[in-house]
């Protein structure tokens, strides 16, 4: 909460005017204290001035471990300005700075209800106008067509390993599988667990590269045709959207979604994460083509299966409000930043520059990808193949302020995650 923000708090609430001007002793530090400078810049009139004298005789700037406010409902931590640091974590990513402010200063108190978000009921009229307003602010931002429904669910990308096969593996009991990297290796794993899964080309001896699809053997058979539009771990994403001639295609874009503009009528299925691109860990946003609902093995979980979810229009159960929460200001923070359309042109500003210092630094830096299907979110690459040098580049960068950048434990390596909420800041 900014300074002005806490005089107006001040002006209103009784409760925490009582708190200042009681002028109980309090244990402070210097690393609590809030500059008076920054009081005097903020507060200029004859009561700002009371108020100041009465902040700092009181000494507002009050450490968690105090516990003369019980009584008070609202308590207003101020935080000293920090060291910037920039993340490049996988997921959960970094999220814009507007968002996390805005869900700071409505976080006690939601849409006027005295309740935090985090209080609030699922049933309420104001989460169900919430969630009906994310709902359609996703519609907005992918041009989602009518016969479409979108759904928030649980379980992550993970769950939705299980959840494609046991809703639309039925009709045939047969799937065709496009692995380009572990997330579509491990979907086809759990696949095989509902059905016959058909892998359209031999295993790849390392992953990097997405074979010509005039070399992928599909299954006439198959019932959906189901690939990752991005893989993390391996830095590989698919560019164009594979022909399915007509078979339901089916998008794990839980790293890639709202980072450029889709034809979402040329899928049956789109599911993504909101960790890494629009929004904190705990909800799964699913946009389904409605016809391909209502078909669920007999023992899919209630939980998994879309046409009761779509139903209920993804409240049959408690979902995770306060990550729906997060993620509708998310959507708020793209529209007002140009769209998809320009999130898709920062991602390639921003991938481009990386890639550009690999392949310019004569192999030191090393990728190993294809270029064709390089990903934008996730730049992967290695310092001469020599973990030592990797791990002295790790504790070097953090020392830099620049956070998040070692490889997946399963590769190794240095990958650098530029999502959505990643400016293009450069720390000299």
């Amino acid at each position: 909460m900014s300074i002005p923000e806490l005089y107006a708090e001040y002006l209103v609430n009784k409760n925490l005017r009582k708190v200042i001007t009681q002028s109980f002793p309090v244990e402070s530090s210097e690393e609590t204290q809030i500059p008076i400078s920054l009081l005097s810049n903020s507060l200029g009139t004859v009561e700002d001035q009371d108020f100041l004298k009465m902040t700092l005789t009181a000494e507002l700037i009050i450490p968690q471990t105090q516990t003369h406010t019980q009584d008070v409902k609202k308590t207003i931590p101020i935080v000293q300005e920090k060291e910037e640091f920039i993340l490049f974590g996988a997921g959960p990513a970094k999220l814009p700075k507007e968002v996390i402010r805005t869900a700071q200063s409505e976080l006690l108190d939601y849409a006027g209800t005295h309740q935090s978000i985090l209080e609030i009921s699922h049933r309420s009229a104001e989460f169900m106008a919430l969630n009906n307003a994310t709902i359609q602010k996703a519609k907005d931002l992918l041009n989602i067509p009518d016969n479409y429904k979108v759904l928030f669910m649980q379980g992550g990308g993970t769950g939705m390993f299980s959840a494609i096969p046991m809703n639309l593996i039925g009709k045939t009991g047969k799937a065709d599988y496009i692995v380009t990297g572990q997330w579509s290796a491990k979907a086809a794993k759990e696949a095989q667990k509902h059905g016959k899964i058909n892998q359209v080309y031999p295993k790849l001896d390392k992953y990097g590269k997405i074979p010509e699809q005039g070399s992928w053997k599909m299954d006439p058979e198959a019932a959906y045709v189901y690939y990752c539009a991005n893989e993390t771990v391996d830095g590989v994403e698919f560019q164009e959207i594979p022909e399915t001639n007509g078979v339901p295609l089916i998008g794990d874009m839980s790293s890639n979604i709202f980072s450029r503009p889709i034809d979402v009528s040329k899928f049956g299925v789109i599911f993504g994460g909101a960790q890494k691109n629009i929004g904190p860990s705990g909800v799964t946003i699913v946009i389904i083509r409605e016809d391909l609902m209502g078909n669920a093995l007999s023992y899919t979980p209630t939980v998994l299966d879309f046409a009761i979810i779509a139903k209920d229009n993804s409240l049959f159960n408690t979902p995770p409000t306060f990550a729906i929460y997060a993620m509708s200001l998310v959507f708020d923070w793209i529209i007002n930043n140009g769209g998809v359309e320009e999130m898709e042109q920062r991602a390639i500003k921003k991938s481009s520059l990386l890639y550009n210092t690999i392949d310019q630094s004569g192999e030191f830096y090393t990728n190993n990808v294809e270029k064709d299907c390089r990903s934008r979110m996730n730049v992967v690459f290695r310092i001469k193949n020599d973990e030592g040098l990797e791990n002295d580049f790790v504790k070097e960068a953090k020392s830099f302020g620049l956070i998040g950048l070692k490889g997946h434990r399963s590769v190794g390596g240095i990958r650098a995650s530029i999502y959505n909420g990643k400016d293009l800041t450069i720390k000299n």
